[in-house]
């Protein structure tokens, strides 16, 4: 196995305490990030030789805390990142999703599709958000910081989007 296929995720937990209650849609957008981040991702921190890492996600103090560690258990290294800068690009994903939601129900395609390209365009707005508040710490490509832009927002809900 080649260095950098060693450099992946093998495990994502959020903190249940982190989370807040929400819609059957955004629990199965959560599922499904989680499912697609294990399929496919590279994760590589920061002066890691080598991995693959466990990632424990949770909010303190409207931080976002990212303790990385290796599947037996060994700590890696924490990080903590202010959610400051993702507070205006995560308050606008999520009205654009509460309208997507209720556009797949009522709406005509064309207004759903419209809707759609709004939300992915947020939504990579806060991918590229998350490369550049890693930058220096932990190397993620951009589908990897798509998916956990995806699980931020779903601990967002609770503690920094008010």
């Amino acid at each position: 196995m080649s260095d950098s296929a060693e450099h992946k995720l093998v495990a994502v937990r959020l903190d249940k305490a982190s989370l807040a209650a929400s819609s059957a849609d955004a629990e199965h957008e959560r599922r499904v990030a989680i499912y697609d981040l294990l399929e496919e991702n590279s994760f590589k921190p920061k002066d890691s030789e080598t991995g693959p890492y466990e990632l424990d996600l949770s909010l303190a103090d409207q931080r976002l805390v990212m303790a990385v560690s290796r599947p037996e258990g060994e700590a890696v290294h924490t990080f903590v990142l202010s959610l400051s800068p993702f507070r205006g690009v995560i308050k606008d994903y999520f009205m654009i999703c509460e309208s997507y939601y209720e556009a797949i129900r009522t709406a005509a395609p064309s207004r759903i599709e419209a809707i759609d390209m709004g939300r992915r365009g947020l939504h990579n707005e806060g991918s590229e958000l998350l490369q550049e508040r890693l930058s220096g710490k932990v190397e993620v490509d951009f589908d990897t910081a798509r998916r956990l832009f995806t699980l931020i927002c779903a601990l967002s809900r609770r503690g920094v989007v008010t």
